[in-house]
């Protein structure tokens, strides 16, 4: 092979703008074409270092699937080092479908693109590192060849979708969660249409009454679209449960001022929310004289500022614990603790519903 062709290659690998498993398929052949040429090493050598600062996982084998080279992105994809020569078609610690089924090692998408001497595209799968953590990635394998076309190893890059997978996962819950706010709504309209009913005299009294409630759970959902700013945790309360407040007393909100992040308040405000909901549907706001109270302070325990409130309904029907677990149980289980890191404990006494959840506070919350 011309010593002017393997510069020129070599020239194209290392100065392509974004990893190229085609540029990347001359590798094995131009290492072998420069071993004990000086020059030619230093330029191999730097070529290793730009690979070695991609963000892309790289990593090449030989034609019987042995580990040869790998970068450090694919060190930090795996979560250790493999041993070169002896590792084999992945330095994975364990391969995963999507869903869950073990991939043996020899039959991972590298694998494949060796048995079958052909690119594979396509296919996604998962790794598992050593602590446990797995890591969703799309390979592309790629065979290489020498000179006269034999098949001398395989070079793949892993792309990690980590991050796309959580954006799925966070549209899936946004949409579940737009869809079940809308029954929702519906089902809160109704119970303030209910509750304006019973204590208003006139037609108009209604008519104000209803107006000025509806816009109050307006508020609650303009609220919860809003970014930058910081939210009294007493107003998350007043839009949410305003509107179910006729005047005799049976909303009452005891408490000092604090204020919540919008990143707080969004997961946070979907909590009232459910809450509300809930009550208005089966707990003390769905019938006349039922009354919910919010008692919150905050603790300071090791310079760590937490927001505890606890949510108590009474005067409603006989409560009983829910035959099967909903959105809004899941959402206090699962999302709270997940985005927020709050803990709630909920207690579904026969008098009524009680609820106590404990919220960290950023240190940017402090006033």
């Amino acid at each position: 092979m011309p010593v002017g062709f393997l510069e020129s290659e070599l020239e194209h690998v290392m100065t392509a703008r974004a990893p190229d498993t085609a540029a990347l398929r001359n590798v094995v052949p131009i290492a072998r074409a420069l071993r004990g040429q000086p020059a030619m090493r230093e330029r191999m050598r730097r070529f290793r270092d730009l690979l070695d600062a991609l963000p892309a996982a790289v990593y090449t084998t030989d034609a019987d699937g042995r580990i040869t080279y790998y970068n450090e992105a694919a060190v930090a994809l795996w979560g250790y080092r493999p041993r070169r020569g002896l590792s084999k078609w992945c330095g994975s610690w364990k391969l995963f479908w999507p869903d869950g089924t073990p991939l043996p090692h020899d039959q991972c998408p590298l694998a494949l693109a060796l048995k079958e001497n052909r690119p594979v595209r396509g296919i996604e799968t998962a790794c598992e590192r050593p602590d446990g953590t797995r890591v969703p990635f799309i390979p592309s394998p790629t065979p290489l060849h020498d000179e006269t076309g034999r098949l001398v190893g395989a070079v793949n890059m892993l792309v990690d979708i980590t991050q796309r997978k959580r954006a799925e996962e966070q549209h899936a819950l946004l949409m579940r969660e737009l869809h079940h706010r809308v029954k929702n709504t519906l089902a809160t309209v109704q119970a303030i249409m209910g509750s304006t009913a019973r204590s208003a005299a006139t037609v108009d009294e209604f008519k104000d009454a209803m107006i000025g409630r509806i816009g109050s759970l307006a508020k609650t959902h303009l609220l919860l679209s809003e970014e930058g700013a910081t939210i009294a945790f007493a107003d998350i309360l007043r839009n949410e449960l305003d509107p179910f407040d006729d005047g005799s007393k049976r909303i009452r909100l005891s408490g000092p001022r604090v204020e919540i992040s919008s990143r707080l308040a969004v997961a946070l405000g979907m909590a009232i929310h459910e809450l509300t909901t809930n009550a208005a549907k089966y707990g003390a706001l769905s019938v006349y004289g039922g009354k919910v109270a919010v008692r919150w302070a905050v603790t300071i325990e090791a310079r760590r500022r937490t927001l505890e409130f606890n949510w108590l309904e009474s005067g409603g029907p006989p409560v009983a614990p829910p035959a099967q677990r909903g959105f809004g149980s899941r959402l206090l289980d699962f999302v709270l603790p997940g985005q927020i890191q709050a803990r709630s404990r909920i207690d579904y006494r026969p008098q009524g519903v009680r609820l106590h959840c404990a919220l960290p506070l950023p240190v940017e919350a402090a006033g």
